[in-house]
């Protein structure tokens, strides 16, 4: 079946961006349905985060198609116009408020009227509470919910922004690096964590760490000078001959 004739959650065709003549995004096709897990890996400059800058509205695209759902065109809409149709990034380093609790971190992440002051002195609703509990389970900080999330490891801090997100109950997640700085224990539970979101959510991982990658990845895209390179399992990705060139045996070598 052609991916023209199917439906997909996102999808780019035709994607060019370059900046002050490096070509960081070459013709990027990329097709991704519904529910799904996708890793992306590929070595820098492969132009991961310029894909996700794009998405997100932070980048515009010189050419191309980019939509989400049903023919939503993301390149005519700002940043905050695309968080709100259900689009959530975490970057690579946390970004949560130290000074405030683990709880309220969420409260203040939660969907409705913004603002710090508002979200902290009005009534928390029994919905809003049973939302936070829910969230608080999934990422494994229950016990932690009255504690300063300042007071957090840095893996826990992770935990507690993929929460943050998830509060916002997007549709589409993407997680930078997820793993970078983690202990092996923490990794694994973040991919624990991210499994467990599969299906419910769609998600796109950025990753380096190939252990991590073998412990999540469903199906790997691998990006090299902004364009698809190969897709498939891990297996398949490994052991193709082009990604050893590339990306892995790149790796190898130093």
């Amino acid at each position: 079946m052609s991916p023209h004739l199917k439906q997909f959650i996102l999808l780019l065709e035709g994607v060019n961006k370059a900046f002050e003549g490096f070509q960081a995004i070459n013709d990027l096709n990329f097709y991704m349905d519904e529910g799904e897990l996708r890793t992306i890996i590929g070595p820098n400059g492969a132009g991961k985060s310029t894909m996700m800058d794009i998405i997100t509205g932070r980048t515009k695209p010189d050419t191309g198609k980019v939509e989400f759902g049903k023919d939503t065109d993301l390149t005519t809409m700002n940043v905050p116009e695309i968080n709100r149709l259900g689009i959530g990034r975490k970057f690579q380093t946390p970004s949560v408020y130290i000074h405030h609790t683990v709880f309220e971190n969420l409260l203040l992440s939660l969907k409705g009227p913004r603002g710090v002051f508002h979200q902290l002195f009005a009534l928390t609703t029994s919905e809003q509470r049973d939302r936070i509990d829910t969230v608080l389970k999934t990422i494994g900080l229950m016990a932690r919910a009255e504690d300063l999330a300042g007071s957090l490891s840095h893996g826990q801090k992770q935990w507690l922004e993929i929460g943050m997100l998830l509060a916002q109950d997007p549709k589409l997640l993407l997680v930078d690096e997820p793993a970078a700085g983690m202990t092996d224990e923490e990794t694994h539970k973040t991919g624990e964590l991210l499994l467990s979101l599969e299906g419910k959510h769609s998600i796109i991982v950025i990753e380096h760490d190939m252990t991590f990658v073998r412990q999540i990845a469903r199906k790997v895209t691998v990006l090299h000078q902004g364009h698809v390179l190969c897709e498939g399992s891990v297996d398949d990705v490994q052991n193709d001959e082009r990604v050893k060139e590339v990306y892995l045996g790149r790796r190898k070598k130093h």
